[in-house]
């Protein structure tokens, strides 16, 4: 199932939350080898987990974490606008409207619909609280998934060659992105709209977001 959870309640799942930031780890550092920090706990957090951030989760029947995404507004500090800027000639996005998703990571073991369920999560997001827009950087890899999902981005700038090229893109969800992404999940709409409102309620409009 998934789950919608700011930083500060993921002291309610200290199960799902440690094999969270331990898939992080195991994916970011371990497969893909970027330089990010590894606590003596073995696990990966950054400083931008440390602004409150909304996290979607996936939810194993056993409690553990499945795959996960981030998501901060770009009216706050964001990963783009404080390290990513040259991808798009130098200039940042702030909108109430965009929000950042960052540290896309799947348990090894995940099957594929994993992934679609999240991006459906995002979907969700965007609905419930009048988001237009996510932004975000992506590595040469997410290009094959985002394409087999059914929701690719809008590419704002790139750099780098083959497998080392590293992209900014601007996604929406439409409709139609939303009808091919459940189906790729396996999941109903209706089934993705009760658990988004399970976590929040029945919302419709921007700036319900929590932060700090």
């Amino acid at each position: 199932m998934l789950r919608y959870l700011y930083a500060d309640q993921l002291s309610q799942f200290p199960l799902l939350s440690e094999t969270m930031f331990r898939d992080r780890a195991d994916q970011f550092k371990t497969r893909l080898a970027w330089d990010v920090s590894i606590d003596s706990d073995g696990l990966e957090k950054d400083e931008y987990d440390t602004l409150n951030p909304l996290y979607v989760i996936w939810e194993k029947p056993d409690g553990t974490h499945g795959g996960s995404m981030r998501f901060l507004p770009t009216t706050e500090r964001t990963m783009v606008n404080d390290h990513f800027t040259d991808l798009m000639g130098g200039g940042t996005i702030t909108s109430p409207l965009i929000w950042e998703c960052t540290r896309f990571c799947l348990n090894r073991d995940a099957p594929g619909t994993v992934a679609a369920a999240l991006m459906l999560g995002g979907g969700e997001i965007m609905n419930g609280f009048g988001v237009r827009h996510f932004v975000g950087v992506f590595d040469a890899r997410m290009v094959r998934i985002y394409r087999m999902i059914g929701s690719s981005p809008e590419l704002l700038g790139s750099q780098g060659e083959g497998r080392d090229r590293i992209s900014v893109g601007l996604w929406e969800f439409s409709p139609d992105a939303q009808a091919k992404v459940a189906r790729r999940a396996g999941i109903s709409p209706k089934m993705s709209r009760m658990w988004f409102e399970r976590a929040f309620g029945t919302v419709s409009a921007p700036g319900l977001a929590r932060t700090g």
